[in-house]
Order: structure tokens, then sequence, then C-alpha cells
């Protein structure tokens, strides 16, 4: 008899308790490299239902008056553990508005656990670790994913199997490869997948995305942006609390497939400074800012990428860079160049540039044309105001589009035609950075060309 959902699940995290006796694995063999030897995506997906736990799942038909259930995967603690505490009070505070309801809630760590579950007022048999409790529960229509990101592509994929949307968070996932099967395997399905990129749902970028469109600018000739931080404590280095100990947190299950190491309740909260779950600025911030631009300019694969970076400054213990620039080049013939940093926080200025005119978009109620010189006589300069009062990254606005998308079922503001070519350029990135090379993609066959 073929396991169910919950067993399957269940004999994983035996598995990943077996599995962390092991000898702790070198760094080196981390998933990064995979890319080297990556096929298409048709190549990678073939054989997903096939090698499930569990076939895909009849999804409940939700009506335009019908309740969401919701059930939060990775909630957060004392809302300084990522973003799962920030979304579970913004869906409680809009639970009326938006129709939703809170179901389930899992954690790897029992005050998370505990405090997520009192918070919206669930008992304690709604509160488990094992996500697939979650995902094998039919009364939970949606999911939110705010777990570290390398477990983001395999709690994604399970949830398409089990009939679920989606409300994932940046990044779509850890690595080229996942981003590619996951993309093909949304595609596949009929699932609403929002990525958390919330600035996606701020008006002014599908105006822009009009603008350039209707040949405002003309061609497109490059786009920059960055997302710049500075902390004299060193950026993520959170206060690690009393009772993050290997009693509270199921540390081998958060490991998952990344290399077997002993607790450490640095690794758990600070995860973003290490290699083996992210690739820090890069994959946490950058993304914000490659989502809109992207969608303004029509979502492309990215051609070629190149990044240059490192860590300058910091003294603590941190692998991942405090500083880098990363540079797409798109087949269309434009250039996207991003920048970020943990330890100055003045950055670019949100600009897309075509060979007629600028759009400026740092206002996030406006967006300015101007033309170039030769062209003044061609093109009028343009403000342009967004009507409302709106946040340049509206967290409630982007989960009401995903709420109201699972009802029309239809696409939503940062779905994976936007989401996936995105964490290409930013999932090769991480390479070109650490081997000192440019990473070359074929957008049609959707397959990494070196490496």
């Amino acid at each position: 008899m073929a396991p169910t959902a919950a067993q399957a699940l269940s004999r994983r995290s035996d598995k990943t308790r077996m599995d962390s006796r092991e000898t702790p694995k070198s760094p080196a063999r981390r998933d990064f490299l995979k890319v080297a030897g990556m096929t298409t995506a048709g190549a990678l997906v073939s054989g997903i239902a096939k090698s499930s736990a569990y076939a895909v799942a009849p999804a409940r038909v939700i009506g335009a008056n019908d309740r969401i259930n919701v059930g939060h995967i990775g909630c957060g603690g004392r809302g300084q553990i990522g973003q799962g505490q920030a979304h579970l009070r913004l869906m409680k505070q809009n639970a009326s508005a938006w129709n939703i309801r809170s179901v389930m809630v899992c954690d790897l760590y029992d005050r998370a656990l505990k405090d997520s579950a009192a918070l919206v007022g669930l008992s304690e048999s709604a509160a488990v670790k094992p996500y697939g409790k979650v995902l094998e529960n039919k009364d939970v229509d949606a999911i939110v994913i705010a777990t570290p990101e390398h477990w983001h592509y395999q709690i994604a994929m399970e949830a398409l199997q089990a009939g679920k949307d989606i409300y994932l968070e940046k990044p779509m996932c850890r690595q080229v490869d996942q981003a590619l099967k996951l993309y093909k395997a949304v595609k596949a399905s009929d699932r609403i997948v929002q990525v958390g990129s919330q600035i996606t749902s701020n008006p002014k970028w599908k105006i822009a995305r009009q603008m350039i469109k209707d040949g405002k600018i003309g061609h497109l000739v490059w786009s920059q942006d960055s997302y710049c931080r500075n902390n004299k404590d060193g950026e993520w280095n959170l206060a690690v609390q009393s009772d993050m100990t290997p009693d509270h947190i199921d540390w081998n299950t958060w490991l998952g497939d990344c290399p077997k190491r002993p607790f450490s309740a640095e690794r758990f909260l600070r995860w973003r400074k290490y290699w083996d779950y992210s690739t820090g600025p890069i994959s946490d911030l950058l993304p914000h800012r490659a989502h809109p631009l992207m969608l303004a300019m029509g979502a492309e694969w990215p051609k070629r990428v190149s990044c240059v970076g490192g860590k300058y400054v910091s003294t603590d213990d941190r692998e991942v860079p405090d500083m880098a620039t990363v540079t797409v080049e798109f087949p269309s013939g434009h250039i996207m160049t991003l920048f970020t940093s943990t330890v100055n926080q003045q950055g670019l200025t949100p600009e897309i540039r075509g060979n007629k005119a600028t759009l400026y978009l740092a206002n996030p109620r406006a967006i300015e044309l101007k033309p170039e010189e030769p062209y003044v006589d061609e093109i009028d300069p343009v403000t342009e105001m967004i009507q409302g009062d709106v946040a340049n990254e509206p967290i409630d606005l982007h989960e009401k589009n995903f709420f109201d998308c699972v009802r029309n079922r239809q696409q939503p503001n940062c779905n994976v035609d936007l989401a996936a070519p995105v964490m290409v350029a930013i999932g090769l990135a991480e390479p070109t950075l650490r081997q000192s090379k440019v990473m070359v993609f074929d957008p049609e066959k959707l397959q990494v060309v070196n490496g």
C-alpha cells in the first residue's frame, strides 16, 4: 500500500534524523555547482508526479463568498525570525475583510509555534512541526511558506502535489535548477503561486510597464536599482534567545538536505549569513529590486549574468558578501544593474532608461518620464501620479492580491512567469561570484550553457 502524505513526510523526518549522525560534509559540495551539469527544464522536471509521495490532490473549489482556510509553514518567533508572524498578524487583522482564516501553523522552534498558535487562537492540535500535516489537511486551501530559503523548493513542490495554492516568500527558492523545476511544475498545474516580493503590488510598476509598451522611452537600454542597509551590529545578527537549544528546536529537520552540522543557534537564527542556506543580501534583498524592474520591462529569462563583491567590512563570521553588484544581460538587448550593501545604506535610484527617454521611479506615488535631449521635440515629459495612499512595498495589498487570485484564478502580481526568470538571474549570481566567471544561460532551452 502506498504511504500517505503524513507517513511519507514522517519517514523523511526520520531519515533526516538518522543522516544527522553522519560526519559533517564539506561546503564544497554545495548545490550551486549543479548548474554545471544542468539540462533542459523539461528534463529536470520529468517524473515529478511519479516520484512524489502522493498524487496531485483535487483542490476545493472556492466560491466568491467562501472563506479561504490558510496554513502557515514557518512562523517566526516574536517577530524576529523571518516574515512568518508579520503574515500572521496582517492576515489576522484583515481576516474579516478578506474572508480568510488561519487554521494551522507549523514551525520547528517551540516558542515560535506556541506564540503563533496563540496569536490566531488555535488549539495545540493545529500547531504542528511536520509540515506534511498541514499539506495533508483537506480543510487547508492555501499555504504561506515563510521558511529559510533552503526549504522553499521542497515544500512548494509538495504543496503543489497536495493541491494547495501558495504564497511563497522570496526568493522563490535556493538554486537555479530548483527554480526551473518549480516553474515547470507550477505551469503544469492549476495552482495559484504568489512570490512574496510585495513591491510588485505597488501599481506604479504596471503603469511603467504600459508606458514602456507604448514606446514612451524608445528601445530599452539599461535599468538600475539597489537595496542597501547599514547596521553597526552587523546585518542579521539578531539576538539569540535562551531557549534556542536542541530541546526546543528540531535542528536535524531544519537542516534538510544541507550539510550536516552540530546544533548552532547562530546558524538557526542568523542563517542568511551562511552559504549553506542563502546568498545573503543577493538572495534576500535584491529580489525586491529585480522583480519590479522586470515587471515593468517585461519579464525575460537572462542571457548572461555576472557578479562582483565580497566581505569587505564586516568583522563577524558571515560567509556571504556585505557588498555585491549583479549585472544581467537580456536577449532583447538591455542590461539590468543591481547593487546591494549591508555596510552603507546609500544606494542607486530606481531608473529604467530607453534611447529616447528615462523613467524615474524612486517616488512610490509617482513616475517621472524625462526625454533624452535628441528627442525633446518628439517625447513630452510626464509625471504620472499613483492614486491612493500606497506604501512603496505594500505587504497587505500583496497578500490581498494573492487571496483575490485564489478566488478568481487569475495570475497574481508576482507569479512564476516573473519570479522564475528573476530567480535564475539571482541564482546565477552566486556561482559567478564564487567562481569568478560570467554565467551564460540559454533562454530558449532554459539551460545553463556554462558552469
